[in-house]
């Protein structure tokens, strides 16, 4: 994939959603470059422009961002002082319940109780990797679009869920 397709697919994404769900706690550096990957904060600048510029639409975008500590990213992004960072300790399950509290005050809808949202979420990292090897690919090295896929497909043959 060239950088054009991928950034008009960032593009495409923040366009058409109107959450933001923002972690910047992978900013370290790589072992080769010793230089951070950006991707993040870049995304985020992304959706924030579209927020504040944007259409009518573009400015009812709401806004989640993660770090590892809350306070950590005033050393890399300063600008976001006084923004209501949540951190996640770089523990999934905290990233998760927060997300799921943060969803349901903003969408106002009724979602998946704190506990079976868990144990949705444990049951489907125990199964990942059959599921990908199934699939005659590496666990430890999906893309992207296969997590997604394989994601998705669990998902659908789940249960409807009753909360």
């Amino acid at each position: 994939m060239t950088a054009g397709n991928r950034e008009s697919r960032s593009y495409g994404l923040i366009k058409e959603c109107r959450y933001g769900i923002h972690d910047l706690s992978r900013t370290e550096s790589d072992a080769v470059h010793r230089l951070p990957r950006f991707n993040k904060p870049l995304e985020l600048g992304i959706f924030m422009g579209a927020k504040h510029y944007g259409a009518p639409r573009q400015r009812e975008k709401r806004l989640l961002i993660f770090d590892t500590e809350q306070y950590r990213y005033q050393k890399f992004i300063s600008d976001l002082a006084g923004m209501d960072i949540h951190a996640h300790g770089a523990e999934p399950e905290t990233a998760l319940i927060e997300t799921r509290h943060w969803l349901t005050n903003v969408s106002r809808r009724q979602l998946l109780g704190e506990q079976d949202l868990l144990a949705w979420y444990r049951a489907f990292r125990e199964e990942l990797p059959t599921l990908a090897e199934r699939l005659g690919l590496d666990p430890a090295g999906l893309t992207y679009a296969d997590f997604d896929q394989i994601l998705s497909g669990w998902l659908e043959s789940r249960p409807v869920a009753r909360t």
